[in-house]
C-alpha cells in the first residue's frame, strides 16, 4: 500500500490511544506521581548531571547519612533529571506517558512476531492496560518493561546469531543494567530459549548470548557490587515482606476481574504451549506467573509477555477447528492490510499534541504530586532545621520539594534502610508496645503525617501539639520545637 508510513497501523493507533488515555483519562499528569519515589529519582538524576559522579553514600536522610548507597537505576535517574531540567514535572509526565505508549507498540509487535491473531490481539489490549496501569508510575521499572519486551522480541525474531546479534545483546544487556534491576531477566530469558529451540541457531550460540547478557552488565560504575546488591535485596525475604508492592495482589479488590482474566489467560496459554510442543513458552509462562502471583509488581509482566504467547496458543488451536475458518480468514485479511501500514510519521504529531494539552493552563496547574496524597500545602509550614519525622510515603516528596536539602527520616529506598529499621518504623507508626523508646531515640522535634495515622493522637497524649493540619497532612511539634 502506497504511503503506508502515513497510515497508522493497529500498534501505532493503540499506542496513541494509550498515550492520551494514560495522561488525560487516567489523569497521569497526577497519578504517575502517586508514588513519591519519583521525587528522589529526579533529584538523583539532576545531581549526577551536575557533578558528573554517581552517588556512593546517602545524601538525603539524617538516619543513614554517609552510609553506602547504590543508585542502581542511575541511567533512568539521569534521563528523568534531564527531562525535569528541561520541562519540569510536565515533561516527566509526558516522558513516562510516551514510554508506556511505546510499550504498547512493542507489545503488538510481539504479537505479530509470534504469529498471533489480529482480532485476538485487539481483544487482549484492554486486559493489558487494566493490568499494567496498577504500576503506571514515573519510576524506572516502566522503562524496564521496554527492555523486557525487546529481549523477548529479539529471541523470537533472530534466526542466526552472528557478530551483529552479539553486539545487539551486548548493548541491550548493558543499557538495561543502567536502567533497572530487572536486567537479570535477559540471561534467564535467553537460556530458556536455548533450552527450547531445536531449530535455527545452535543451542550453544544461544547459551553464549545468555552468558554475554549475564556478564556485560559488569560494565557499570558499581562493577560486581551491583550484582551482589541486587541479589541480597531480592533475596531478603524479611525486608521484602515489609514492602507493600512486593506483596501479592489483592484479587478481591475492586476492578480486579480483568487482572484475574489476564492471569488465567497467561496460565492457559502456557499450558497450551506445552501441549503444542513449545516448551520454552511454557517455561516462560511458569516463570512470569510465579513472579506475578508472588508480587503485585510482577503482574504487568504477565500481561506484557504472556498475553502475546497466549495469543499464539489460541491461534494455533483455532487453526485446528473447522468452525473457526471464517473468523481466521477475516482476521488474516485485516492483518494483511495492517502489515502494509505503519503510520510512524504521525508519532511525533501525537506526542506534540499530548505535550500541547499538558501545557494548557488548567492541566499544567495540577500536574505533579497529588495534593490529596502529599503535603503540598503543608510543606510551607515546615520549620527550618530540626528533626522531622515523616513516613516513607512523604519522604520522596520532601526530597523533591527541597531539592534534597531537607534531610528526611525515611523514604522509599528500602534497600538502604534495611529490615530492622522497617521493624522499628512499623512499631512506632502502629503505636505498638515499646514504640516510645524508639521514638525518643531519634530526637524528633516535629512530625508530619497523613491525618489518619494513629500516631497523631498518641503524640498528643504525651504533650505534642498540632501546628498545622489540612485535609491531607498534620504537622505536630514539641513545645521546644514549635
Amino acid at each position: 500500500m502506497r504511503f503506508g508510513w502515513l497510515r497508522p497501523d493497529l500498534s501505532l493507533a493503540a499506542a496513541s490511544v494509550t498515550l492520551f488515555y494514560c495522561l488525560f483519562l487516567f489523569q497521569g499528569y497526577q497519578k504517575l506521581f502517586r508514588d513519591s519515589d519519583a521525587g528522589w529519582h529526579i533529584r538523583t538524576g539532576e545531581a549526577i548531571l551536575q557533578t558528573g559522579l554517581l552517588p556512593h553514600t546517602d545524601p538525603y536522610s539524617f538516619t543513614r547519612a554517609g552510609q553506602p548507597w547504590f543508585a542502581w537505576e542511575w541511567g533512568a535517574d539521569v534521563i528523568a533529571g534531564a527531562v525535569h531540567r528541561a520541562a519540569g514535572l510536565t515533561g516527566i509526565a509526558l516522558f513516562y506517558g510516551v514510554v508506556i505508549a511505546a510499550g504498547v507498540w512493542l507489545w503488538f509487535r510481539l504479537h505479530w512476531a509470534l504469529g498471533g491473531n489480529f482480532l485476538v490481539a485487539a481483544a487482549m489490549a484492554p486486559l493489558l492496560l487494566s493490568t499494567c496501569n496498577i504500576h503506571w508510575l514515573a519510576r524506572p521499572h516502566v522503562i524496564g518493561w521496554l527492555f523486557l519486551l525487546a529481549a523477548i522480541l529479539w529471541a523470537e525474531q533472530v534466526r542466526a546469531i552472528d557478530s551483529r546479534q552479539v553486539i545487539g545483546v551486548w548493548l541491550l544487556a548493558m543499557v538495561w543494567s543502567w536502567i533497572h534491576a530487572s536486567f537479570f531477566l535477559a540471561p534467564v530469558i535467553w537460556l530458556i530459549y536455548a533450552a527450547g529451540r531445536r531449530r535455527g541457531p545452535t543451542v550453544w550460540a544461544w547459551i553464549c548470548a545468555a552468558l554475554t547478557a549475564a556478564i556485560v552488565p559488569l560494565m557499570n560504575p558499581y562493577f560486581y557490587h551491583l550484582y551482589t546488591h541486587v541479589f541480597r535485596y531480592l533475596t531478603d525475604s524479611e525486608l521484602l515482606s515489609r514492602i507493600g508492592e512486593f506483596q501479592s495482589f489483592d484479587f478481591h479488590a475492586a476492578g480486579a476481574g480483568q487482572i484475574i482474566a489476564t492471569v488465567i489467560l497467561g496460565m492457559a496459554g502456557g499450558g497450551m504451549a506445552l501441549a503444542q510442543g513449545r516448551i520454552h513458552h511454557f517455561v516462560l509462562a511458569v516463570l512470569f506467573t510465579a513472579i506475578g502471583l508472588r508480587s503485585a509488581r510482577g503482574l504487568p509482566m504477565i500481561a506484557l509477555v504472556l498475553l502475546p504467547l497466549a495469543n499464539l496458543s489460541i491461534t494455533r488451536w483455532l487453526e485446528t477447528q473447522a468452525w473457526a475458518a471464517g473468523f481466521l480468514r477475516y482476521s488474516n485479511r485485516l492483518r494483511a492490510i495492517d502489515v502494509r501500514m505503519s503510520g510512524l510519521a504521525w508519532a511525533p504529531v501525537v506526542v506534540i499534541g499530548a505535550w500541547g494539552l499538558l501545557r494548557t493552563p488548567v492541566i499544567r496547574a495540577v500536574t505533579g504530586f497529588p495534593p490529596d496524597q502529599f503535603p503540598v500545602v503543608a510543606y510551607a509550614y515546615l520549620p527550618e532545621g530540626g528533626r522531622l519525622f515523616a513516613p516513607d510515603k512523604f519522604g520522596g516528596y520532601l526530597i523533591y520539594r527541597s531539592a534534597g536539602t531537607r534531610k528526611v527520616f525515611f523514604d522509599g529506598r528500602s534497600d538502604l534502610y534495611g529490615a530492622e529499621f522497617l521493624k522499628q518504623y512499623a512499631r512506632m507508626t502502629q503505636v505498638r508496645p515499646g514504640w516510645r523508646p524508639i521514638w525518643d531515640s531519634y530526637g524528633f522535634t516535629h512530625a508530619l503525617m497523613p491525618n489518619d495515622y494513629s500516631l497523631i493522637p498518641a503524640l498528643e497524649q504525651i504533650g505534642w501539639t498540632v501546628i498545622y493540619d489540612d485535609g491531607t497532612a498534620t504537622l505536630l511539634g514539641t513545645r521546644g520545637g514549635r
